[in-house]
């Protein structure tokens, strides 16, 4: 099986778990209590966009418990907002106001309910670094999962701002 954390339209193949209950969810359920599910319930783990929104003293217990669902040898695909790339162009001289404050949004969530607000500022040395302490390795940096039509292609001024990585269970 593969789940898709944070997902709203179905995919053959894929269970879709978001914290809001929308046509299409198979599950509801916050990603940092994954209790419902069993150990090595999955293959695959698809998670763009939502670890930001997971309080950093519940960062470590998220990643466990998607370590914990995933089978041995299981591949996590994860993307965040990539903090490196965003403070460069928050900071650059060229970017106006409304790029500024887009930007802005990309970094602190876009805040249109009560689930979208972000915790945590990701760049790929934090992200390594907490996926190494919840047992996973062959950490790899993409450009692309060319999985789902979402955040983690998505280009602010011809620039990608997400951060991309596959990791595996040991």
């Amino acid at each position: 099986m593969k789940l898709h954390i944070g997902g709203k339209t179905p995919k053959e193949g894929w269970k879709i778990l978001n914290i809001q209950k929308f046509d299409g969810v198979d599950y509801v359920g916050d990603l940092s209590d994954l209790t419902q599910f069993s150990e090595n319930s999955f293959n695959e783990i698809y998670a763009s966009h939502v670890l930001e929104h997971v309080g950093q003293r519940k960062v470590k217990q998220a990643l466990l418990g998607i370590n914990r669902i995933l089978t041995k040898g299981g591949k996590l695909y994860i993307s965040v907002p990539d903090m490196d790339i965003l403070c460069k162009m928050f900071i650059d001289k060229k970017a106006g106001g409304s790029a500024k404050f887009d930007v802005m949004r990309m970094m602190f969530g876009g805040q249109t309910d009560q689930h979208d607000f972000h915790y945590f500022g990701w760049n790929f040395q934090f992200l390594k670094a907490y996926l190494e302490g919840t047992n996973f390795r062959k950490i790899e940096q993409v450009k692309s999962f060319d999985l789902f039509n979402d955040s983690s292609d998505v280009k602010l001024f011809g620039f990608p701002i997400s951060l991309n990585v596959i990791a595996y269970k040991q």
